[in-house]
């Protein structure tokens, strides 16, 4: 257990002010001045027309040849049965078409509402989110190390979260409480999400009532009126790869559609275990599950707002250990956005992805190149935004919000040039002439604010400066930071009876059952 985490209560050198405070207050500021998160630079296409009809081609070889498997899920299988799909035992085959025009109901875009409406957010189009790192059972930190994740750790990423502009929405399971009973602690966590944030979040999938708990709480917040006919939350929603999907995942599915919520549909696939290793027939084999599960979603509620999937990565092939950010899995996810595109939907990529077990150069460069080819393949959502270390095990304090300071670099180049009058400046080079200097110029003075971004880590002062303020590393300024901002942030108000509601229904549902620790 971590109950003595030095979270909450800012350090010495915080109180005395400085470079860190003045980051702290910025963060506040930037906080009201939600950042915008439109495209407003092209996608990559790297296939041609007759190179996309070959995975399309592969995909429907897949789906009629070999087909898919639905693992004790007979009322599944009956709806796919009705919708034209041949079914023989538990194996389901699809002719080609039949899918795309089930999927055909899904929405091209919709609005994910938050609890405050400042943080309602559009899934689809030219919009960006960004959203937390997700399922880690542990947590680390330069203080104390790896450890078990706790409710306090899941509560305090919740708050950073919230705190920061470049994360559009709360995330789901950001880490495991694993100090929590496991029958019990998606009822904590969905909790967390509603009250100390008011950004759009995702409910518990890891059974049916679960979800049903967390469909039923987020009711209590939104009323159910209102939740008929708005998506306030999501379920992550992975298939089985290769091929199969679990009753599991199928029932939590279920139940979101049935409520109008939101599903995250994605394949989850290391190439070389749960499919080939060669990438086109990977890329296909991604496509065949997506458009399973995503016409399993229009079946139960034509319309039901869903997002495209994507987590395709590689292993290494000589020890069979996960690797991220590879070249393989970086043009995976370039064909998987035009695969996409071709439907019209809404595309889930993953973020700042790394095998690497702390924060360094490893870490950099797998988490940059992975998410720099899901933001050139047209992703609207990125999963995993935040956070993440050791291929999804452990979620880092420090490469938080290390990861939340390049997901500003990302938004900000997200939004390319603006080529209007005051950006050609020309009073400024009428005013400074040549051989003159910009600094002092009135333009530079209008503009010197928004022009660059300014990162919250990076060290730009002298060797002499940097050393006599200590000689911290990016690892440590972070360390600092994400102190600052948790002894900073301020709890989001809610109606009292809202949240008394909200406490009795959990107390009511943990009362209902005996605690499971497996």
């Amino acid at each position: 257990m971590n109950a003595d985490i030095p979270v909450p209560v800012a350090t010495s050198k915080i109180r005395r002010g400085g470079r860190t405070q003045r980051l702290a207050a910025r963060t506040q500021a930037e906080q009201i001045n939600f950042v915008p998160s439109q495209r407003q630079i092209p996608v990559y296409d790297l296939l041609t027309k007759h190179e996309i009809k070959q995975l399309q081609d592969q995909c429907d070889w897949l789906l009629q040849e070999v087909g898919v498997e639905f693992i004790d899920d007979a009322e599944s299988i009956e709806l796919l049965s009705r919708a034209g799909a041949q079914v023989s035992g538990t194996r389901v085959r699809f002719k080609p078409g039949l899918l795309m025009d089930i999927c055909a109901t899904a929405p091209k875009s919709f609005q994910l509402h938050g609890r405050d409406p400042k943080h309602t957010v559009t899934v689809g189009g030219n919009q960006l989110v960004f959203t937390p790192a997700y399922g880690a059972p542990f947590v680390t930190d330069l203080d104390q190390g790896r450890r078990y994740a706790t409710l306090l750790d899941f509560e305090n990423f919740v708050k950073l979260a919230y705190q920061t502009p470049y994360l559009h929405h709360s995330g789901g399971t950001v880490c495991e409480p694993m100090d929590v009973a496991v029958n019990k602690r998606h009822l904590d966590m969905v909790y967390a999400h509603l009250r100390y944030s008011t950004k759009p979040f995702m409910g518990a999938v890891t059974a049916p009532d679960r979800a049903e708990d967390s469909v039923a709480m987020a009711r209590i917040v939104f009323g159910a009126e209102f939740m008929e006919n708005h998506c306030v939350m999501q379920g992550n929603i992975n298939v089985n790869s290769p091929l199969c999907f679990d009753q599991t995942m199928t029932s939590a599915l279920k139940v979101y559609a049935q409520a109008g919520q939101g599903i995250v549909l994605s394949p989850f696939i290391l190439g070389g275990a749960m499919g080939p290793v060669t990438m086109p027939a990977l890329v296909a084999q991604a496509h065949a599950e997506a458009l399973v599960g995503i016409a399993l979603s229009q079946l139960v509620r034509p319309g039901t707002p869903v997002v495209y999937g994507n987590f395709l990565s590689t292993i290494n092939l000589k020890t069979g250990a996960p690797t991220f950010g590879t070249p393989e899995a970086n043009l995976a996810a370039l064909a998987i956005g035009q695969l996409c595109r071709a439907m019209g939907l809404p595309l889930r990529c993953g973020g700042h992805l790394t095998a690497a077990k702390s924060a360094d150069g490893q870490a950099m460069q797998e988490s940059a190149d992975s998410m720099t080819a899901g933001l050139m393949a047209g992703a609207n959502y990125i999963l995993h935004a935040a956070g993440w270390l050791e291929g999804g095990l452990t979620m880092g304090y420090e490469k938080f919000v290390m990861d939340l300071d390049r997901c500003g670099m990302m938004l900000r180049f997200n939004q390319g040039l603006n080529l209007d009058n005051n950006s050609f400046a020309k009073d400024a080079y009428l005013e400074a002439g040549p051989g003159g200097n910009f600094i002092g110029a009135k333009h530079t003075m209008a503009n010197f604010e928004q022009a660059n971004y300014m990162s919250s880590l990076a060290d730009t002062q002298s060797y002499e400066s940097w050393s006599e303020a200590g000689s911290l590393t990016l690892e440590q300024r972070a360390n600092q930071q994400w102190k600052s901002m948790l002894a900073n942030y301020q709890t989001p108000t809610m109606e009292p009876a809202t949240e008394r509601a909200l406490q009795d229904f959990m107390a009511k549902r943990k009362a209902a059952q005996p605690d499971q620790w497996y």
